[in-house]
């Protein structure tokens, strides 16, 4: 029993000695890393000087010579010899017989033929129409004048009635070539059309 103790107290103080020695040195090689000093990066920089010394001779131009101070003088341009006493020759001027008679009204040549449309204007697209995505036709009559211009328009049949003014301000600035008839232009009426209203896709 007496010997356990003893054993016990010997390991103890052994122990106890060790921890004692290792904890010293750790004491030791700490201080010795907090004194020695730390390897720092360095960073070197280089500085290139830029050449400001521009080389100004090749860049300027030559000068233009200078001009003359005084033109040089044009020589006398030799003027030909007139003889007043020279025989002179008698031309008579040409006699030109031209019909200037070119028919029609106000002295207008007008051929001859049926009416035949020159301007045809695309109507406006109503907006109430629009929003609504409604398509359809109007089929208009009017009468083409003896100037060619369209009077007396009138709505036969119209899908809707939301095309019909679009319609007729389209039809009446309509230009047409009159019908002419023996040289006279003669007004023609009854003439139909049919104008669409088609939305592009």
């Amino acid at each position: 029993m007496i010997g356990r103790y003893a054993f016990s107290m010997v390991l103890g103080v052994i122990v106890t000695l060790s921890l004692l020695f290792i904890m010293q040195l750790l004491i030791a090689s700490g201080k010795a890393a907090l004194s020695e000093p730390r390897a720092r990066a360095q960073l070197d920089f280089v500085r290139v000087k830029r050449n400001e010394n521009l080389n100004i001779e090749d860049f300027t131009p030559e000068k233009p010579p200078p001009p003359p101070e005084v033109p040089p003088e044009t020589p006398p341009q030799e003027m030909d010899l007139v003889d007043p006493n020279a025989p002179t020759i008698s031309i008579a001027a040409p006699t030109v017989n031209a019909d200037t008679n070119i028919g029609g009204p106000v002295g207008m040549n007008i051929a001859e033929g049926d009416y035949l449309p020159i301007v045809r204007v695309a109507p406006v697209y109503p907006a109430r129409a629009l929003s609504r995505g409604l398509e359809g036709y109007v089929d208009m009559s009017f009468t083409v004048t003896e100037t060619g211009t369209v009077i007396d328009a009138i709505v036969l049949f119209s899908t809707s009635s939301l095309f019909e003014r679009a319609a007729t301000r389209a039809v009446l600035k309509f230009k047409y070539k009159p019908r002419v008839v023996d040289g006279i232009p003669i007004a023609v009426v009854g003439v139909k059309t049919r104008i669409s209203f088609q939305i592009e896709d």
